[in-house]
């Protein structure tokens, strides 16, 4: 016997429904016993998943064609007696069909008619029992009416399981469940996230990342550019986390982009998970630096999403990437960027602990994953809203400079943890070959700054070839 409850409009009934559709897919009866429904509204809530009922049995306490004298005294005046035909109707419909699997919606019904908790609990009992020796595997569903929390079935049920609804300040109500209870077995504990979709309830189940093996790491990856390959002492190495950090418009996407590229021109496949910008301006500005990824997405090599975070939940994202991953094959994952996926989190510090079991999970998988956090500001004092860089294995700053009465772009590697990456401050520009990194900064000072100062001989920035349809990209 297992509760399954919920305040209204939390999937009970649709997952009651599925549990005893799933029975009759493998030929086990299944009787679904409701008080507070008709048959017509369980109807229409199947028709809204495209199932048919014809293959259950639907027993309907109070008759839709009205009231006859047998049910007259149990709605209008509740008391032990009424309680007691209830109960004995519920039994021995059982013992006409025999069934498999049960479902009685919903016990507010029982605890109304019970009027006391120890009358409701002994009935309870005598439920549990009777349908222990009936072999029955039955979901009690309720709607949490009582006033304070009604444990009484906690104690009895073998299993429970919550269902919750909440809503945020803006953007589509999250729902989420977590077992509180299941006797005798071991279970995933804490919140998961689900959806109502069509066709039942789509539950993603929190993502630990000690329950995945941990794959041989490869040998280190190109970026598709030699001097970048140097700043990162090497490459991108495969089960690494790295963290692309700038203000706005600096590059991070495009130093991202061709990085995938690369991958994409050795054969592998990627996904690119995108937050931030609209999927056609991405495409479209990529193509425009010589990156056309429209043959990646034909082909099926690269799954590049559009994320919407005011519609999909925390773990609906993670199980998105847990499908790239194992389903599609990936091999090179892209989030872009945090900043749109903290604003989906309830506050700063789940986001760190999903992100370490999300980014270690991947690393497991040896797969080689971008991560983008954009900075407040441009020059000077920049922060972010949230510190990820101790999770991530390799950190590549990008930042603006001014020289010369121009604003320039500077990149560098913070830190590293796989290789000897190198320490100098190098320019880089975005033209129509896509980024191209030029020599270090040695004789200009405060580069990280946003204003350096001039200390050498001689001109040593790269000079501006871009034209301007490259500058406006």
């Amino acid at each position: 016997m297992y509760l399954v409850e919920g305040t209204p409009g939390t999937g009970k009934t649709t997952l009651g429904l599925g549990f005893l559709l799933a029975g009759a897919a493998v030929g086990e009866t299944g009787l679904y016993i409701t008080l507070a429904e008709t048959e017509v509204e369980l109807r229409a809530v199947a028709a809204t998943h495209d199932w048919t009922l014809d293959a259950l049995h639907l027993f309907e306490m109070v008759p839709a064609d009205g009231l006859g004298e047998d049910h007259e005294q149990t709605l209008l005046h509740p008391s032990e007696v009424e309680l007691g035909e209830t109960i004995r109707d519920v039994m021995a419909k059982v013992d006409e069909l025999r069934p498999h699997r049960v479902v009685l919606d919903s016990l507010s019904e029982l605890r109304l008619l019970a009027q006391s908790p120890i009358r409701y609990r002994r009935q309870i009992l005598a439920l549990k029992h009777f349908f222990s020796t009936r072999q029955c595997t039955v979901l009690f569903l309720d709607d949490k009416s009582s006033s304070g929390g009604d444990l009484q079935l906690h104690s009895i049920a073998h299993g429970v399981v919550s269902l919750e609804q909440t809503l945020s300040g803006f953007g589509a109500q999250r729902r989420r469940l977590h077992v509180v209870k299941m006797r005798g077995v071991r279970y995933r504990g804490g919140y998961h996230d689900f959806e109502i979709e069509r066709g039942g309830l789509c539950v993603y189940p929190r993502l630990v990342a000690s329950d995945h093996a941990t794959r041989e790491a490869g040998d280190v990856v190109s970026t598709g550019s030699e001097e970048l390959d140097a700043l990162l002492g090497g490459g991108l190495a495969p089960g690494t986390a790295t963290l692309l950090t700038g203000p706005a418009g600096v590059g991070k996407t495009t130093a991202t982009v061709q990085c995938m590229v690369a991958a994409l021109e050795r054969g592998e496949k990627a996904a690119y998970f995108l937050f931030d910008e609209r999927l056609p301006t991405l495409l479209a500005r990529s193509a425009t630096l010589g990156m056309d990824l429209q043959p990646y997405i034909d082909s099926g090599q690269l799954d590049l999403r559009a994320i919407d975070p005011a519609e999909m939940s925390p773990g609906e994202f993670a199980g998105a990437i847990r499908a790239a991953v194992e389903e599609h094959g990936a091999s090179f994952v892209t989030i872009d960027s945090l900043n749109a996926y903290l604003q989906s989190m309830p506050n700063e510090q789940f986001l760190v602990l999903q992100m370490h079991e999300l980014l270690t999970y991947l690393g497991q998988r040896g797969v080689v994953s971008l991560l983008i956090l954009g900075l407040h500001g441009v020059m000077g004092d920049i922060r972010s809203d949230v510190d990820l860089s101790y999770l991530s294995d390799t950190v590549v700053q990008l930042r603006y400079f001014e020289a010369h009465g121009e604003v320039r772009q500077a990149i560098s590697v913070i830190k590293t943890r796989t290789a000897r990456h190198e320490r100098t401050i190098r320019e880089f520009q975005i033209g129509g070959n896509g980024l191209q990194v030029g020599e270090p900064l040695r004789q200009f000072q405060g580069v990280l700054t946003g204003v350096p100062t001039f200390s050498g001989e001689g001109n040593t920035l790269m000079t501006n070839h871009m034209d301007p349809l490259d500058a406006h990209a």
